[in-house]
C-alpha cells in the first residue's frame, strides 16, 4: 500500500497540512517568522499556497528535513503533501531517507554548534532514527536546543509538548478539545511513554482553526496545544511507529544521550 492509498484525505494541500502543524510553536514564537495569524490564515483559509510556501521556508528547524525527504525520493516540491506527512507524521517516504544521508544532514546542520555534543546525534541516525519530526525533539533538540537558549538543561514537558503526538477525543467545548493521550517521561536517561493522562487542547481561536468537525473518539495529532488534523488509523500506525523507532535510537546510545539534559530539569 502506497501513502496515497493510506493517507487521510482531508482536503489540505502540503503547504496548508505544513502550516497545521508549524502554526503552534510559532504562534509560541519558538520558530518560523514573526507572522503567525499570516501563517494561521493562510491555513484555513485556502488558496494561499504562495504565501504559505514564503512562510515555510522561514521553519529553520523542519525545511531542511523536507527538503531531504523530497530528495530521497526523487520528490520535487519540499511541500508536496506526501513530503509533509512523511516528516509530520511518517510514512514510506520517510523510511527511504538512507542512515548515511540523514547523518550527513545532521553533519552539515549541527556539527559546528554542538562540538563535543555531535556524536550522539549521528549515533541515533545510525540506530534506527528515522527523518520524522519526533527525530529531531528526541536527538537534536535536547543538545542543540538548549545550548541556542544558553541553558544546561531543558523542561521534559517543553520535549513532551513539542513531539508530534496523538490522543482520543473525550470532549469537546467551543475552541477546546479535551484529549487522552500518553505522556512522554524521563526513566533515568531513557525517553518512555507513560501512561495515558487527559489533557485540554485547541482547535481554534474565536473560532478559527484547521478541523471544524470532531467528534468524541476521533483520533488526532497534536503538536504543543492545538489538534493538527484527524488521523486515520494506518496514520496513527505510522506516526506510533516513528515515534517508537525515534525514542529507541536515542534510549540505546552507547555514549550519554540526549535525554541526560533533562536531568537536571
Amino acid at each position: 500500500m502506497t501513502v496515497s492509498d493510506c493517507a487521510e484525505r482531508t482536503g489540505a494541500s502540503g503547504a496548508e497540512l505544513f502550516a497545521r502543524y508549524a502554526y503552534p510553536p510559532n504562534e509560541l514564537g519558538y520558530c518560523g517568522p514573526g507572522e503567525p495569524a499570516a501563517l494561521l490564515e493562510a491555513a484555513v483559509e485556502g488558496g494561499q499556497e504562495s504565501l504559505l510556501a514564503h512562510l515555510a521556508h522561514q521553519f529553520e528547524g523542519a525545511w531542511p528535513y523536507l527538503e531531504l525527504i523530497a530528495g530521497c525520493n526523487a520528490v520535487a516540491d519540499p511541500l508536496d503533501r506526501r513530503v509533509v506527512e512523511a516528516y509530520w507524521v511518517g510514512n514510506d517516504l520517510t523510511r527511504r531517507v538512507p542512515p548515511s544521508i540523514l547523518a550527513a544532514s545532521l553533519d552539515e546542520r549541527f556539527s559546528h554548534r554542538a562540538g563535543t555534543r555531535f556524536p550522539p546525534l549521528i549515533e541515533a541516525a545510525w540506530n534506527g532514527g528515522v527523518a520524522q519530526h519526533n527525530f529531531h525533539v528526541f536527538a537534536v533538540y535536547p543538545w542543540i536546543g538548549l545550548l541556542r537558549a544558553g541553558r544546561s538543561s531543558v523542561p521534559l514537558h517543553i520535549l513532551d509538548q513539542c513531539r508530534v503526538r496523538w490522543g482520543r477525543v473525550e470532549s469537546l467545548s467551543g475552541d477546546f478539545v479535551t484529549v487522552a493521550s500518553r505522556e512522554l517521561e524521563l526513566v533515568g536517561s531513557q525517553l518512555l511513554l507513560g501512561e495515558q493522562r487527559v489533557e485540554v487542547v485547541r482547535r481554534g481561536v474565536q473560532g478559527l482553526g484547521f478541523l471544524e468537525e470532531l467528534a468524541v473518539g476521533d483520533t488526532v495529532a497534536l503538536h504543543w496545544d492545538w489538534v493538527c488534523e484527524r488521523l486515520s488509523a494506518p496514520a496513527l500506525r505510522r506516526l506510533q511507529a516513528a515515534t517508537r523507532d525515534n525514542l529507541w535510537a536515542v534510549n540505546s546510545l552507547s555514549a550519554r544521550p540526549p535525554a541526560a539534559a533533562l536531568e537536571s530539569a
